[in-house]
Protein backbone atom coordinates (compact mmCIF):
# COMPACT_ATOMS: atom_id res chain seq x y z
CA UNK A 1 0.00 0.00 0.00
CA UNK A 2 1.28 3.45 -0.97
CA UNK A 3 2.54 5.40 2.05
CA UNK A 4 0.29 8.30 3.04
CA UNK A 5 2.03 11.15 4.86
CA UNK A 6 -0.17 12.52 7.64
CA UNK A 7 0.41 16.21 8.42
CA UNK A 8 -2.78 18.20 9.01
CA UNK A 9 -4.91 15.30 10.24
CA UNK A 10 -2.70 14.73 13.26
CA UNK A 11 -4.32 17.80 14.85
CA UNK A 12 -7.76 16.14 14.83
CA UNK A 13 -6.79 12.62 15.95
CA UNK A 14 -8.87 12.95 19.13
CA UNK A 15 -11.79 14.59 17.31
CA UNK A 16 -12.05 11.68 14.88
CA UNK A 17 -12.43 9.31 17.83
CA UNK A 18 -15.28 11.36 19.35
CA UNK A 19 -17.75 10.36 16.60
CA UNK A 20 -20.07 7.67 17.99
CA UNK A 21 -21.40 6.61 14.55
CA UNK A 22 -24.92 7.42 15.78
CA UNK A 23 -26.07 8.43 12.29
CA UNK A 24 -27.90 11.60 13.29
CA UNK A 25 -26.08 13.30 10.40
CA UNK A 26 -27.77 10.89 8.00
CA UNK A 27 -31.06 12.81 8.10
CA UNK A 28 -29.52 16.09 6.97
CA UNK A 29 -26.46 15.34 4.81
CA UNK A 30 -27.17 16.62 1.25
CA UNK A 31 -24.59 14.42 -0.46
CA UNK A 32 -25.95 11.30 1.23
CA UNK A 33 -29.42 12.16 -0.12
CA UNK A 34 -27.96 12.50 -3.62
CA UNK A 35 -25.62 9.48 -3.55
CA UNK A 36 -27.15 7.07 -1.01
CA UNK A 37 -23.98 5.49 0.38
CA UNK A 38 -22.72 5.84 3.97
CA UNK A 39 -19.26 6.65 2.61
CA UNK A 40 -20.79 9.87 1.22
CA UNK A 41 -22.07 10.79 4.68
CA UNK A 42 -20.40 12.62 7.55
CA UNK A 43 -19.87 9.54 9.71
CA UNK A 44 -18.60 7.63 6.66
CA UNK A 45 -16.07 10.37 5.97
CA UNK A 46 -14.97 10.17 9.61
CA UNK A 47 -14.28 6.44 9.10
CA UNK A 48 -12.30 7.16 5.92
CA UNK A 49 -10.34 9.87 7.71
CA UNK A 50 -9.57 7.48 10.58
CA UNK A 51 -8.34 4.90 8.09
CA UNK A 52 -6.01 7.38 6.37
CA UNK A 53 -4.79 8.74 9.69
CA UNK A 54 -3.80 5.29 10.93
CA UNK A 55 -2.51 3.91 7.62
CA UNK A 56 -5.27 1.30 7.42
CA UNK A 57 -6.69 2.23 3.99
CA UNK A 58 -5.09 3.58 0.80
CA UNK A 59 -5.93 7.02 -0.59
CA UNK A 60 -7.56 5.48 -3.63
CA UNK A 61 -10.04 6.97 -6.08
CA UNK A 62 -13.10 6.05 -3.98
CA UNK A 63 -11.67 7.72 -0.88
CA UNK A 64 -10.87 10.91 -2.79
CA UNK A 65 -14.32 10.99 -4.37
CA UNK A 66 -16.13 10.55 -1.05
CA UNK A 67 -14.08 13.25 0.67
CA UNK A 68 -14.85 15.69 -2.14
CA UNK A 69 -18.61 15.14 -2.44
CA UNK A 70 -19.03 17.01 0.87
CA UNK A 71 -20.53 20.47 0.27
CA UNK A 72 -19.13 21.71 3.64
CA UNK A 73 -22.66 22.93 4.47
CA UNK A 74 -22.14 22.16 8.21
CA UNK A 75 -25.69 20.89 8.73
CA UNK A 76 -24.15 17.71 10.15
CA UNK A 77 -22.36 19.79 12.80
CA UNK A 78 -25.67 21.33 13.85
CA UNK A 79 -27.17 17.84 14.16
CA UNK A 80 -24.17 16.11 15.79
CA UNK A 81 -24.83 15.29 19.49
CA UNK A 82 -21.07 14.86 20.06
CA UNK A 83 -20.34 18.33 18.59
CA UNK A 84 -17.70 16.97 16.20
CA UNK A 85 -16.28 19.70 13.92
CA UNK A 86 -16.84 17.60 10.84
CA UNK A 87 -16.21 20.33 8.24
CA UNK A 88 -12.79 21.05 9.77
CA UNK A 89 -11.95 17.35 9.68
CA UNK A 90 -13.05 17.00 6.04
CA UNK A 91 -11.03 20.05 4.97
CA UNK A 92 -7.93 18.92 6.87
CA UNK A 93 -8.26 15.50 5.26
CA UNK A 94 -8.48 17.16 1.86
CA UNK A 95 -5.35 19.15 2.66
CA UNK A 96 -3.45 15.94 3.40
CA UNK A 97 -4.82 14.32 0.24
CA UNK A 98 -3.57 17.28 -1.82
CA UNK A 99 -0.21 17.20 -0.04
CA UNK A 100 0.11 13.54 -1.04
CA UNK A 101 -0.69 14.34 -4.68
CA UNK A 102 -4.35 13.28 -4.64
CA UNK A 103 -6.26 16.16 -6.19
CA UNK A 104 -9.13 16.06 -8.68
CA UNK A 105 -8.14 17.40 -12.13
CA UNK A 106 -10.83 20.09 -12.16
CA UNK A 107 -9.82 21.28 -8.71
CA UNK A 108 -6.15 21.35 -9.68
CA UNK A 109 -6.97 23.50 -12.73
CA UNK A 110 -8.97 25.91 -10.54
CA UNK A 111 -6.10 26.34 -8.07
CA UNK A 112 -3.54 26.80 -10.85
CA UNK A 113 -5.77 29.47 -12.38
CA UNK A 114 -5.92 31.32 -9.08
CA UNK A 115 -2.14 31.24 -8.70
CA UNK A 116 -1.57 32.42 -12.29
CA UNK A 117 -4.50 34.78 -12.90
CA UNK A 118 -5.74 35.61 -9.35
CA UNK A 119 -9.14 34.08 -10.14
CA UNK A 120 -10.43 30.49 -10.52
CA UNK A 121 -11.75 31.00 -14.06
CA UNK A 122 -8.44 31.79 -15.76
CA UNK A 123 -9.62 35.28 -16.78
CA UNK A 124 -6.67 37.46 -17.75
CA UNK A 125 -8.31 40.80 -16.91
CA UNK A 126 -8.12 41.95 -13.29
CA UNK A 127 -11.24 42.65 -11.23
CA UNK A 128 -10.66 46.40 -11.61
CA UNK A 129 -10.34 46.15 -15.40
CA UNK A 130 -13.50 44.03 -15.56
CA UNK A 131 -15.62 46.23 -13.28
CA UNK A 132 -14.26 49.38 -14.92
CA UNK A 133 -14.05 51.45 -11.73
CA UNK A 134 -10.65 52.54 -10.41
CA UNK A 135 -10.01 52.32 -6.65
CA UNK A 136 -9.83 55.55 -4.66
CA UNK A 137 -9.69 56.47 -0.97
CA UNK A 138 -13.14 55.96 0.60
CA UNK A 139 -14.68 54.76 3.87
CA UNK A 140 -16.82 52.11 2.14
CA UNK A 141 -15.16 49.49 -0.04
CA UNK A 142 -16.86 46.97 -2.34
CA UNK A 143 -15.25 43.51 -2.63
CA UNK A 144 -17.07 41.90 -5.57
CA UNK A 145 -15.48 38.43 -5.47
CA UNK A 146 -14.50 36.30 -8.47
CA UNK A 147 -17.92 34.82 -9.29
CA UNK A 148 -19.80 38.13 -9.25
CA UNK A 149 -17.01 39.73 -11.28
CA UNK A 150 -16.49 37.16 -14.02
CA UNK A 151 -19.62 34.97 -14.16
CA UNK A 152 -22.62 36.35 -12.23
CA UNK A 153 -21.89 39.85 -13.46
CA UNK A 154 -25.44 41.11 -12.85
CA UNK A 155 -24.78 40.80 -9.11
CA UNK A 156 -21.72 43.07 -9.09
CA UNK A 157 -23.40 45.51 -11.49
CA UNK A 158 -26.49 45.64 -9.25
CA UNK A 159 -24.40 46.22 -6.12
CA UNK A 160 -22.49 49.08 -7.74
CA UNK A 161 -25.74 50.53 -9.07
CA UNK A 162 -27.35 50.45 -5.60
CA UNK A 163 -24.36 52.12 -3.95
CA UNK A 164 -24.53 54.89 -6.55
CA UNK A 165 -28.31 55.32 -6.18
CA UNK A 166 -27.89 55.61 -2.39
CA UNK A 167 -25.14 58.22 -2.91
CA UNK A 168 -22.62 56.14 -0.98
CA UNK A 169 -19.03 57.34 -1.30
CA UNK A 170 -17.51 53.95 -2.09
CA UNK A 171 -14.55 52.41 -3.85
CA UNK A 172 -13.77 49.17 -5.57
CA UNK A 173 -10.75 47.22 -4.33
CA UNK A 174 -7.76 46.00 -6.31
CA UNK A 175 -8.76 42.53 -5.16
CA UNK A 176 -7.60 39.03 -5.95
CA UNK A 177 -9.36 35.75 -5.14
CA UNK A 178 -10.28 35.67 -1.44
CA UNK A 179 -8.92 32.11 -1.18
CA UNK A 180 -12.18 30.37 -0.31
CA UNK A 181 -12.21 27.95 -3.22
CA UNK A 182 -8.58 26.92 -2.60
CA UNK A 183 -9.17 26.43 1.11
CA UNK A 184 -12.25 24.27 0.49
CA UNK A 185 -10.20 22.12 -1.90
CA UNK A 186 -7.31 21.72 0.57
CA UNK A 187 -4.59 23.70 -1.20
CA UNK A 188 -1.49 24.54 0.94
CA UNK A 189 -2.21 27.28 3.50
CA UNK A 190 0.91 29.33 2.70
CA UNK A 191 -0.44 30.25 -0.73
CA UNK A 192 -3.87 31.13 0.68
CA UNK A 193 -2.48 33.24 3.54
CA UNK A 194 -0.33 35.14 1.04
CA UNK A 195 -3.47 36.02 -0.91
CA UNK A 196 -5.20 37.09 2.29
CA UNK A 197 -2.37 39.49 3.10
CA UNK A 198 -2.47 41.05 -0.37
CA UNK A 199 -6.21 41.69 -0.11
CA UNK A 200 -6.00 43.17 3.38
CA UNK A 201 -3.05 45.40 2.42
CA UNK A 202 -4.94 46.70 -0.62
CA UNK A 203 -8.05 47.39 1.46
CA UNK A 204 -6.06 49.17 4.20
CA UNK A 205 -4.23 51.33 1.65
CA UNK A 206 -7.55 52.92 0.62
CA UNK A 207 -8.57 53.87 4.16
CA UNK A 208 -11.64 51.63 4.00
CA UNK A 209 -13.59 51.40 7.26
CA UNK A 210 -16.45 49.17 6.04
CA UNK A 211 -15.98 46.38 3.49
CA UNK A 212 -19.16 45.26 1.68
CA UNK A 213 -19.21 41.85 -0.03
CA UNK A 214 -21.57 40.18 -2.55
CA UNK A 215 -20.52 36.56 -2.08
CA UNK A 216 -21.33 34.43 0.98
CA UNK A 217 -18.09 32.47 0.48
CA UNK A 218 -15.95 35.62 0.39
CA UNK A 219 -17.86 36.97 3.40
CA UNK A 220 -17.13 33.82 5.41
CA UNK A 221 -13.44 34.08 4.55
CA UNK A 222 -13.20 37.67 5.80
CA UNK A 223 -15.32 37.01 8.89
CA UNK A 224 -13.84 33.66 9.94
CA UNK A 225 -10.63 32.70 8.15
CA UNK A 226 -8.83 36.03 7.69
CA UNK A 227 -8.88 36.88 11.43
CA UNK A 228 -7.78 33.34 12.24
CA UNK A 229 -4.60 33.78 10.17
CA UNK A 230 -4.02 37.56 10.25
CA UNK A 231 -5.56 38.68 13.54
CA UNK A 232 -8.35 41.23 13.95
CA UNK A 233 -9.04 43.11 10.72
CA UNK A 234 -8.80 46.93 10.77
CA UNK A 235 -12.17 47.35 9.03
CA UNK A 236 -15.78 46.22 9.48
CA UNK A 237 -16.98 43.36 7.27
CA UNK A 238 -20.60 43.39 6.04
CA UNK A 239 -22.47 41.23 3.58
CA UNK A 240 -24.39 43.44 1.15
CA UNK A 241 -27.67 42.40 2.81
CA UNK A 242 -26.40 43.59 6.22
CA UNK A 243 -25.48 46.91 4.62
CA UNK A 244 -28.86 47.25 2.87
CA UNK A 245 -30.81 46.31 6.00
CA UNK A 246 -29.44 49.51 7.61
CA UNK A 247 -30.45 51.74 4.67
CA UNK A 248 -33.69 53.53 3.95
CA UNK A 249 -34.82 51.86 0.73
CA UNK A 250 -37.72 53.24 -1.26
CA UNK A 251 -38.71 50.24 -3.36
CA UNK A 252 -41.45 49.80 -5.94
CA UNK A 253 -44.18 47.23 -5.15
CA UNK A 254 -43.88 43.66 -6.36
CA UNK A 255 -46.60 41.00 -6.53
CA UNK A 256 -46.32 37.25 -6.05
CA UNK A 257 -45.13 34.83 -3.37
CA UNK A 258 -41.45 34.74 -2.45
CA UNK A 259 -39.36 32.54 -0.20
CA UNK A 260 -35.73 32.83 0.92
CA UNK A 261 -32.94 30.27 0.70
CA UNK A 262 -30.22 30.69 3.36
CA UNK A 263 -26.73 30.18 1.86
CA UNK A 264 -24.76 27.81 4.11
CA UNK A 265 -21.70 30.07 4.37
CA UNK A 266 -23.81 33.11 5.21
CA UNK A 267 -26.27 31.33 7.50
CA UNK A 268 -24.97 28.33 9.43
CA UNK A 269 -21.31 29.33 9.14
CA UNK A 270 -21.73 33.04 10.02
CA UNK A 271 -25.18 33.37 11.60
CA UNK A 272 -26.59 35.97 9.17
CA UNK A 273 -30.31 35.21 8.99
CA UNK A 274 -32.20 38.40 9.82
CA UNK A 275 -30.60 40.94 7.47
CA UNK A 276 -31.74 39.36 4.16
CA UNK A 277 -35.26 38.93 5.52
CA UNK A 278 -35.29 42.53 6.71
CA UNK A 279 -34.41 43.68 3.18
CA UNK A 280 -37.12 41.47 1.64
CA UNK A 281 -39.62 42.93 4.13
CA UNK A 282 -38.95 46.39 2.63
CA UNK A 283 -40.54 45.31 -0.69
CA UNK A 284 -44.17 46.55 -0.76
CA UNK A 285 -46.99 44.06 -1.53
CA UNK A 286 -44.68 41.04 -1.86
CA UNK A 287 -46.00 37.99 0.00
CA UNK A 288 -43.24 36.21 1.90
CA UNK A 289 -43.43 32.61 3.07
CA UNK A 290 -40.69 30.49 4.63
CA UNK A 291 -39.82 27.00 3.45
CA UNK A 292 -40.12 24.15 5.97
CA UNK A 293 -36.36 24.01 6.46
CA UNK A 294 -35.00 27.49 6.96
CA UNK A 295 -32.42 29.54 8.90
CA UNK A 296 -30.05 27.13 10.71
CA UNK A 297 -32.18 24.19 9.50
CA UNK A 298 -31.89 25.30 5.87
CA UNK A 299 -30.96 22.61 3.37
CA UNK A 300 -27.89 23.10 1.18
CA UNK A 301 -28.22 24.05 -2.51
CA UNK A 302 -25.42 21.61 -3.41
CA UNK A 303 -23.12 24.21 -4.97
CA UNK A 304 -20.41 24.54 -2.31
CA UNK A 305 -17.26 22.75 -1.22
CA UNK A 306 -16.06 22.24 -4.79
CA UNK A 307 -18.88 19.76 -5.45
CA UNK A 308 -20.44 21.58 -8.38
CA UNK A 309 -17.17 21.81 -10.32
CA UNK A 310 -16.13 18.18 -9.79
CA UNK A 311 -19.48 16.39 -9.42
CA UNK A 312 -22.13 18.39 -11.33
CA UNK A 313 -24.68 15.55 -11.45
CA UNK A 314 -24.68 15.07 -7.68
CA UNK A 315 -24.75 18.84 -7.22
CA UNK A 316 -27.76 19.10 -9.53
CA UNK A 317 -29.68 16.40 -7.64
CA UNK A 318 -29.14 18.27 -4.37
CA UNK A 319 -30.33 21.51 -5.99
CA UNK A 320 -33.50 19.87 -7.28
CA UNK A 321 -34.46 18.65 -3.80
CA UNK A 322 -34.10 22.21 -2.46
CA UNK A 323 -36.17 23.71 -5.29
CA UNK A 324 -38.86 21.09 -4.60
CA UNK A 325 -39.16 22.47 -1.06
CA UNK A 326 -40.14 25.85 -2.55
CA UNK A 327 -42.96 24.46 -4.70
CA UNK A 328 -45.39 27.10 -3.33
CA UNK A 329 -43.25 30.10 -4.33
CA UNK A 330 -43.09 32.23 -7.46
CA UNK A 331 -39.64 33.51 -6.46
CA UNK A 332 -36.76 31.81 -4.65
CA UNK A 333 -34.63 34.68 -3.34
CA UNK A 334 -31.08 34.09 -2.15
CA UNK A 335 -27.89 36.05 -1.52
CA UNK A 336 -24.96 34.08 -2.91
CA UNK A 337 -23.84 33.72 -6.56
CA UNK A 338 -23.14 30.00 -6.07
CA UNK A 339 -26.62 29.40 -4.63
CA UNK A 340 -28.27 31.40 -7.42
CA UNK A 341 -26.48 29.44 -10.15
CA UNK A 342 -27.04 26.04 -8.58
CA UNK A 343 -30.70 26.61 -7.73
CA UNK A 344 -31.27 27.73 -11.34
CA UNK A 345 -29.72 24.40 -12.33
CA UNK A 346 -32.19 22.73 -9.95
CA UNK A 347 -35.14 24.47 -11.60
CA UNK A 348 -34.68 22.48 -14.78
CA UNK A 349 -37.49 23.25 -17.19
CA UNK A 350 -39.88 24.56 -14.52
CA UNK A 351 -41.30 27.88 -15.73
CA UNK A 352 -43.58 28.57 -12.75
CA UNK A 353 -40.86 30.01 -10.53
CA UNK A 354 -37.72 32.11 -10.73
CA UNK A 355 -34.46 32.12 -8.74
CA UNK A 356 -33.28 35.67 -8.08
CA UNK A 357 -30.38 37.33 -6.28
CA UNK A 358 -31.68 39.76 -3.64
CA UNK A 359 -29.23 42.49 -4.64
CA UNK A 360 -30.37 42.34 -8.26
CA UNK A 361 -34.00 42.47 -7.13
CA UNK A 362 -33.40 45.51 -4.92
CA UNK A 363 -31.61 47.33 -7.71
CA UNK A 364 -34.50 46.62 -10.06
CA UNK A 365 -37.05 47.97 -7.57
CA UNK A 366 -35.03 50.90 -6.16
Amino acid sequence: MEEFEVVNLETVRNAVNICTMCGFCKSVCPSFKAIGWDSALSRGRIVLTYGLLNGEIPADESVVENMYTCTTCADCERRCPSKVKIVDIVELCRADLVKNGHILPKHKAICENVLKYNNPFGEEKSVIETLGIEPKPAKVGYFAGCTATYRSTKTSAATISILKKLNVDFTTVDEICCGSVMQRIGWPEEDIVGMMRKNVDNIKSLGIETLVLSCAGCYRMFKKEYPKHLGELPFKVLHITEFLAEQELKLRPMTGVATYHDPCHLGRHCGVYDAPRAVIAKIPELQFKEMEFTRNLSHCCGGGGGVRSAFPEESGRIARTRVDEAEFADYIITTCPFCVNNLILGLGDRKDKKVVDLTELVDELL
